[in-house]
């Protein structure tokens, strides 16, 4: 009897550890609307770390999702409290790269959290920087096309 007492009460500690986690996580919804077509995919990064912004290997997440209606949002969830930027491009396509013509000039779509820009390379991560608070968050990217 006390052994599976013992046992009901830690299964009620793990339910409860379990809900504790989850009341704690974030989830942040990114939409991207009006995309020069509904060609392609989108991809999505979400950073969390200052010093490795935009380095492939240091994303938290990322996510690729095909647009349609030229219309597309991505939902991380799962996320710790904090600051995240983000980085998003149109790959219209389907190559799966982010193409660049001569000195780097972008090909295809593209856009940063908070609307950050591009002037001689991309932002810092404190220009594309959002808050992300336990629970629910919403945010949109523009999507900026260099050439139309």
């Amino acid at each position: 009897m006390a052994m599976m007492r013992r046992h009901s009460i830690f299964l009620t500690f793990i339910f409860f550890a379990g809900l504790a986690s989850n009341a704690l996580a974030a989830e942040l919804r990114v939409d991207v609307k009006n995309l020069r077509s509904s060609d392609g995919n989108v991809h999505f990064a979400i950073y969390s770390d200052p010093k490795t912004f935009l380095g492939k290997e240091s994303m938290v997440k990322d996510i690729i999702l095909p647009v349609k209606d030229k219309n597309v949002e991505a939902v991380f969830g799962g996320l710790e409290p904090g600051e995240y930027a983000l980085a998003i491009f149109h790959d219209e396509n389907g190559n799966r790269e982010f193409d660049q013509g001569l000195f780097g000039i972008p090909l295809e779509g593209y856009g940063f959290s908070n609307g950050a820009g591009i002037f001689f390379g991309p932002p810092d991560f404190e220009d594309a920087a959002v808050k992300v608070n336990k629970g629910d968050s919403k945010i949109s990217i523009p999507m900026v096309y260099f050439f139309d």
